[in-house]
């Protein structure tokens, strides 16, 4: 749903959208069903960095689950992130030393889209055990170039929040996609609206929410920083 929010956005803003990597959930998966598990994409236009920075966080949804047959009330939790195109950027080094880079199949569900050579790239950095994958090109050095500039956006980012937390002096730990860390609510049942808890913005309509229509909180975002 989050996906196709993103989408809808983009396409309003005439942004170009490519699916980087896409990764879905087993067959049977009881209250969340089948679906995606994690997506990359990529979003290319005028100031889209700049708009959508801010949609970085944990994003949770109230609904009657369409996978649960006694149509009980289903809470679910999905964090997004949102990195800079960094691939021109000579400031973030890279050595081929600290990388582990392996190659596998394309996959899909139901077996579609399925690249029977192993084109797909998975890239493990060594010190701080982040892992990227790329397997939207067919050749195998495309989705690595992709990958590699994909992992240096995260370390330029994690760089960052290790700064900003030896400026403020704590600890903080990774947020994670639950209760308590949540940037925005969409309640669809017992009644329906979409509130920001950063900028308190509120829509009573999440359907045209859930189909892109996000210039209100996306605006206030920008002015809150």
């Amino acid at each position: 749903m989050l996906l196709r929010m993103y989408n809808r956005y983009a396409e309003k803003k005439d942004f170009k959208i490519i699916v980087i990597d896409e990764s879905f959930g087993e067959e049977g998966g009881g209250e969340a069903g089948v679906g995606i598990k994690s997506v990359t994409i990529e979003i290319k236009g005028k100031y889209a960095y700049g708009l959508l920075k801010n949609e970085t966080g944990v994003h949770r949804l109230v609904r009657i689950s369409p996978f649960s047959s006694q149509k009980l009330r289903h809470t679910s939790f999905a964090l997004v992130e949102v990195l800079p195109d960094l691939s021109d950027n000579k400031e973030v080094e890279i050595k081929p030393e600290e990388l582990r880079v392996d190659f596998y199949k394309s996959s899909g569900p139901g077996g579609q889209y399925v690249n029977k050579r192993e084109s797909a790239v998975r890239i493990t950095h060594l010190p701080t055990g982040i892992v990227v994958t790329c397997q939207s090109e067919r050749l195998q050095g495309k989705n690595k170039d992709k990958a590699m500039a994909i992992l240096a956006a995260k370390l330029y980012q994690y760089d960052e929040d290790v700064k900003k937390k030896e400026l403020q002096g704590i600890k903080g730990e990774k947020i994670s996609a639950s209760w308590g860390n949540q940037i925005r609510s969409y309640v669809l049942h017992p009644y329906k609206l979409v509130k920001d808890l950063r900028t308190d913005v509120e829509s009573t309509n999440p359907d045209k929410v859930l189909d892109g229509e996000l210039d209100s909180f996306i605006e206030e975002e920008i002015k809150l920083k």
